[in-house]
Parts: structure tokens; sequence; C-alpha cells
């Protein structure tokens, strides 16, 4: 369903506005019924939304945008008065955008920015290093943390030693990919490790081997091999036959045939534009030569990725390289280095709120709100709360039980964030809510982690809260997302859905503006591609009988056992893949003929064997759901086959399946399109006249026959025809009637005065 054109324009409106704070002592631009709209909140989102263009602040461009501006207006006020804004629903959705628009406040800024700005300094650079991995928790106990440093230790003493680094990691290393690659990494840039692995890998000199880094899988000695400047950017252009994973095999085979016989005419220097135009299945590329956006490492499945960064300058081309997708044949056109900082900048920073690195801005700001809240510890509550733990909470079982003394311990003061007290009591609420099983963990250790959760989460949990007084611009983009999830609701019930449940209202529309949905002209035509005249002759005869054997489905004799007329079930099994094919293909027919050895036809008990296997292979095939005329059976034949078998020969009315037989041995070699063509559909058959008949014409060195069996003149189209493009047009109907009866409903006046001011500015 496409939303209407004036619900994009406030749709864009919802998410750049920002409507300042109303004061009652404000001049009022706006009233829609009771709602008051300030001028300065008008103000704000014209300018937002139209300062950049060369008509702002003219008279025609704010009456406009009022007028806009009022429409959206008096949807939230129906929304409200309907009570869309207080159900569970609108209060679930609306929680979650907060939550969303909350995530940039609650970063440090400062530290985002130097983040930002080292992700992209590195990203200059590939480090190829080898790494050995000593497992350990994130959360173990500082026993076991410190025996996995000591091993990781050890094992660095030796590799500085001399024993081969890669020969420590085949043996000891806890990654199992290692006992393959001998903890061979490859080469990496920025933000493809977890954040401490990466800089320990950009701040070791090559040759080296880095002091033990702990990351979340445990602790890590890397040594770097090579440093390398990164490989920019390249932009390719290719041609592509499809071959997706899981394809039947013959057709696996026909997509590699077909690859390599375009290669060798790329080979042979012909035009790549017109190779990649006539021949590439990747719709999206193949009219503008095959070509492909801007890329860099990372970005392209890696065997694409690999080929493209492997051809050396501009115009090199590789062979035949195999996707998840299929076959491409890969032409570099240009090559740059890594984009200017600018141009990363934003793509960057969304990277870095998902990468590990994001710990050390979250570290950061919670240091920040501890300071701007007057985070304030009292260490002999804290103790007292530590000690309550035991072996139950090792086990995950924790109950908090009031200890004799101090008897007040539960509404006993942990700390205060802003003088608002965090109680014991509290702390064990959420212990017990929150504590998991942690065998290798001791008690001790498991209440410290879980009081720092606690503060940490305090903490969030109170500047979230308070975002809207410390953030004016955070208040105004909840107030935005708040009437636009009512606008979304609203627009759902009054014009989208009922533009397509509304079939009767659907229908008079469509009947009452029948002038604005026609057909052009069209050709009902046939078009035969050639790679010569000699298959141009070839194809024109066979395509006059009408069905063509398919290659596609060619299929092996049935046997039957003598004398015997049931199929075994290996035929059963046999037959299945064909019954799927008919039942989902309605252009397929199927002859089955039946042969019969010498004995079997002198014998006149045996005489019709042949047929009645044939036949029982038609009944099975329309037992499976197969309509019986499409399967013929033929008269028997003797001794054309050996004894006791049955022949299948599918055959197609699909011209495609001419195509098939003809590019078995030269996949280009014929290409035939069959179908009603609406002009400049096709560039071939919009150059020859419009009428019935035969023309031949050659075009990018390929042979070419057109027949045009009718032309039909400009016609009214039907409903069925043109539906998506009716509703688009209802649904704005229903919006524009709609305005009109709110517009009613709720009295709508403009300041004027408030208005040429505006203008005027």
């Amino acid at each position: 369903m496409r939303v209407s054109s004036l619900y994009v324009g406030l749709s864009a409106l919802l998410l750049f506005q920002c409507t300042s704070p109303k004061k009652a002592t404000e001049p009022v631009l706006l009233s829609i019924g009771p709602e008051k709209v300030p001028a300065s909140e008008f103000a704000y989102v014209y300018e937002k939304n139209n300062s950049n263009t060369d008509s702002a602040y003219s008279s025609a461009s704010v009456n406009e945008y009022l007028n806009l501006y009022t429409n959206f207006k008096l949807k939230v006020a129906e929304a409200k008065s309907r009570g869309l804004d207080t159900t569970q629903a609108f209060k679930s959705e609306l929680g979650g955008y907060k939550e969303q628009l909350a995530q940039p406040y609650l970063t440090d800024k400062n530290v985002t920015e130097q983040l930002v700005r080292e992700a992209y300094e590195r990203m200059k650079k590939e480090v190829n290093a080898t790494h050995i991995l000593v497992s350990v928790d994130q959360e173990a106990d500082p026993k076991d943390t410190l025996a996995a440093y000591q091993k990781i230790m050890g094992l660095r003493q030796q590799a500085v030693s001399g024993t081969p680094f890669e020969t420590l990691a085949q043996r000891f290393s806890d990654d199992p990919s290692a006992r393959e690659n001998s903890g061979q990494l490859g080469y990496f840039t920025a933000l493809q490790m977890v954040y401490p692995f990466e800089n320990a890998a950009f701040n070791t000199p090559a040759g080296q081997i880095s002091q033990p880094v702990r990351t979340r899988f445990g602790y890590h000695l890397i040594k770097v091999n090579e440093v390398r400047p990164a490989q920019g950017e390249i932009r390719v252009a290719h041609i592509m036959v499809r071959a997706q994973q899981g394809l039947p095999k013959a057709d696996s085979l026909v997509a590699k045939k077909k690859i390599d016989e375009i290669y060798k005419r790329v080979q042979r220097q012909e035009d790549w534009n017109k190779l990649a135009s006539q021949f590439s299945e990747d719709a999206a590329s193949a009219d503008e030569g095959g070509e492909l956006p801007w890329f860099g490492t990372g970005r392209m499945i890696p065997s694409f990725e690999e080929a493209a960064f492997a051809l050396d300058k501009p115009g090199a081309v590789s062979a035949p390289v195999q996707t998840a997708y299929g076959w491409h044949i890969i032409k570099l056109l240009e090559r740059k280095e890594l984009l200017p900082y600018e141009e990363m900048e934003t793509s960057l920073r969304n990277r870095i709120s998902k990468d590990s690195r994001s710990e050390l801005n979250k570290t950061a700001f919670l240091r920040r709100i501890k300071k701007e809240n007057k985070f304030q510890e009292t260490p002999a509550i804290k103790e007292a709360a530590l000690k309550l733990a035991d072996s139950t909470l090792a086990a995950g079982t924790w109950k908090f039980t009031v200890p004799a003394e101090p008897k007040n311990l539960p509404a006993a003061t942990l700390f205060t964030i802003e003088g608002k007290p965090y109680t014991v009591g509290q702390f064990a609420t959420y212990v017990e809510a929150n504590q998991r099983a942690r065998q290798t963990v001791s008690p001790a250790h498991a209440m410290n982690l879980l009081y720092d959760k606690f503060v940490e989460t305090s903490l969030l949990d109170y500047e979230r809260a308070h975002l809207e007084e410390k953030h004016p611009d955070y208040r105004m983009l909840v107030n935005e997302y708040h009437d636009g999830i009512l606008l979304f609701q609203l627009m759902e019930e009054k014009v989208w859905a009922k533009a397509v449940e509304d079939t009767v209202g659907l229908k008079a529309f469509f009947e009452a503006n029948r002038d604005k949905y026609t057909w052009g002209e069209r050709a009902t035509a046939t078009i035969i591609s050639a790679a010569n005249p000699t298959v141009l002759a070839q194809a024109q005869e066979q395509l006059a009988q009408g069905r063509f054997l398919s290659v596609r489905h060619k299929q092996p004799d049935i046997a039957f056992d003598t004398d015997k007329t049931t199929l075994s079930k290996a035929a059963m099994a046999q037959l299945e893949p064909l019954a799927q094919a008919l039942q989902q293909d309605s252009s397929l027919v199927l002859e089955v003929t039946g042969y019969a050895d010498t004995r079997e036809v002198a014998n006149k008990k045996n005489a019709g064997l042949a047929s009645r296997r044939a036949t029982a292979i038609k009944n099975y095939l329309v037992e499976k759901g197969v309509e019986a005329n499409q399967v013929t059976v033929m008269p028997a034949a003797p001794k054309a086959r050996p004894a006791r078998r049955v022949a299948l020969q599918v055959y197609s009315t699909d011209p495609q399946t001419l195509a098939d037989r003809f590019n078995q041995n030269s996949p280009l070699a014929l290409q035939v399109t069959s179908r009603k063509f609406q002009r400049g559909e096709n560039k071939a058959l919009d150059g020859v006249a419009w009428k019935p008949g035969t023309y031949n014409v050659t075009q990018d060195g390929r042979s070419l026959w057109i027949k045009i069996d009718k032309v039909e003149a400009p016609a009214p189209k039907k409903l069925s025809e043109t539906r998506g493009v009716v509703i688009s047009d209802y649904q704005t109907y229903l919006e524009q009637e709609w305005i009109k009866e709110l517009r009613q409903k709720y009295p709508v006046s403009v300041n004027q005065p408030e208005v040429e001011k505006l203008i005027k500015k």
C-alpha cells in the first residue's frame, strides 16, 4: 500500500520538527479547536524544514506549509479526542521510541568523538596478525583470572625465547581454529575485531609480540606479522548469471556454461556494455553496463570482494567468480583511497555505537553522571550489604534474610543520587531478580559484580527519568514521536486500510475516474534474438511447431519387471519430481510411450503390456495431482527401446524452452521473448512499424526476428490491471475528504499578523 503524498510530507515533519515548550505569554499563531499552537513552535518547524529552499519565507511558501501543518494538527486532535493516546499499545510503542531517542543522551560525546577519529585513522591501515587465546570468563573469579594471566605470560616468555609463535598457537591456543590455521587471522582493519584486541594489534610494531590483552573471550597474545596501507575503495562493473545455492544440478551447469561463453566474448574484446545489457541477470545494473556503487573491505561477499580487489588496474577483468547468488565476471573501473573523514563520520558513529569500544564511552559517561548527579556512597553500609553473600548466591537461589544486627539494615542507605536514597532493601530485591548460577565464581565476587551493576542501572535509570528536564531538545523529540504514532494509527484506520478493504468504494472511485487509467498502444509480439542468421532461421522453423522438447525436464526411461505393469518404488521416486514440475507449470505436457520386446509382442496374452505400463504411469501422475490432459499415452512401439521400458518426453509451449535447447552448447545462441508490450518497453520492437507481420532487424551485432500478432489501440484498463495505482489515488481522495470533515469538527483560526511577521523575516 502506498502512503499518500500528503502523509509523506507530514512524516518528514514528524522526523524533524522540534516543538518549543509552550508559554502562556507567547503569541498564538494557530488554534485548532481548544488547542493553541504558539507562533514560536510553528516558526521552528518551518525553519527546520524550509530554511535551505530558495523560496523560504515567501508568502506562498509559508502559507502552503501552514496549510500542511494545520492538516497534521487536525489529525492529531482527532486521535486525542478518541483516546488513542491512552491505550496500552500506544504507551508501549512510545516507550520503545523513547528508549531509542534517549541513547544519544546516554553517552559521552567527547569520548565518542575520540573513538570515531581513532577508528578513521586506523582504517588507513590493515594488520596481518597471529594470536594465541587462553580462555577465561569475563566475570571469572580473581583466582581464575590470575591463573589464565600466568599461563598466557608463560606462553609469551616461550615465544620471546625463540619457540615459534605458530607452534605455540597450534598446541596451546583455546581458539578452536588454531589447530588448522596456527592462529593466523589474515588482514583486518578497525572495527573488525573486539576493541581491546584491535587496540593491542594496532599498537604493536610489525614483527613483535604484544603484552597479554584481555577481552571478553579471555587473554590473547598477538604477533603482528605485517602492516600495510588499506586497500581503499573500488568501483567495478559485473555481468552476472544467476545460479543460487540449491538449484538442480542441470540448472547450475547451464549457468556455468553461459558465464563461460560470456567470458570468452569478453576476452575477444566485445563491447562490455552491450554484453552486460544483453546477458547480465542483475536487473538493477544490466542497463548501466553492470556498474556497482563504490565499496571497500567487508562490504561485499568475500569471494566477490577478493576477486575485485585482486584486479590491478582499471579495465582489468576477472575470470568467472562464484558467489551464493551465481556467477560473476568483474571489471575494475576505478580505485580510490579511503573516503574523507567527513563522508565517513556518520557511518563510523553508528558502527562504534554497536562496537565493543562503546564500553569505553559507557564508562566515561557513568563517571560523568556520577559527578553531575552527586552520587555518594556509604562505605560502612556497602560493606555490610556485600557480606550478605553466601553459597546460595553462586547457585542463583539467594534470598534476603535480615540479619540480627544492624536491625535497620534493609532501610539503610547504600548510596544517594541527587540526594535520593537507594537502600540495602532495594539492592537485595535487585540481587534476587538478577542473580544467576555462577559455579566458578565465589559468592563474594558474585555479590560485588551485582553491586556494580545495581549502581550502574540506578544511575542510568535516574538519568533517563530526568532527560526531559535536562535536555529540552529530547523533550521535543518525544513530543514529535508521541504525535507521530497517533497520526499513524489514525491514518491506518481512516485511509490506508480502508482503501484496501473498502472494495465497493474502490470500485466506485475507479468507475468515476476511468479516464485516468488507460493503456497506451500495445503489441502482442514474439522477439527472437539470435547469435547469427543461421541460428535465427533454425529457431523460426521450430517456433512454428508451437511446442518444444524440454531439455530442462529430460526424463530417463521407467523400467518394469517382466510381465508386470505395476510401478516399483524406484519408479515412483523417479516420477515424484516430474509430478511436481507438471503441477507447477501448466505449459508442460508429457508424452508416455511403452516399448515391448519381441517375445511380449508375439505373445497375445502380453500384447497390451506396453500400453498398460504407459497408462499406469499416467494414472499415477494424475493421482499425484497432475491434470489428465497434460499426459498423453502414445501408441506402443516394439524393439526401439530395451525390453520392458517406458519412455517419457516432456514438451513445453513456453518459447524459453526453445532457447534452452539452442543454448546447450552455446549459452548465448538464442533469446526468445513472447508477450504483450507497450511502446517504450523494447528498443527493437519500437524500431519497427507497429503493424501485424514479421520483421528482420540487426541490433548490437545480433540477428532479430520480430513477429507482431496484433496491435491494440489505447484502451481503458481493468481495475485488476491497475489496482495498485487506483488504491493509491483512492487513499489520497479519502484523506482529502477526511480533512474536510475534520475542519468542520475542529474550527481552525489563524492569527494572520503572526504569519506576516514570519514572512517578513
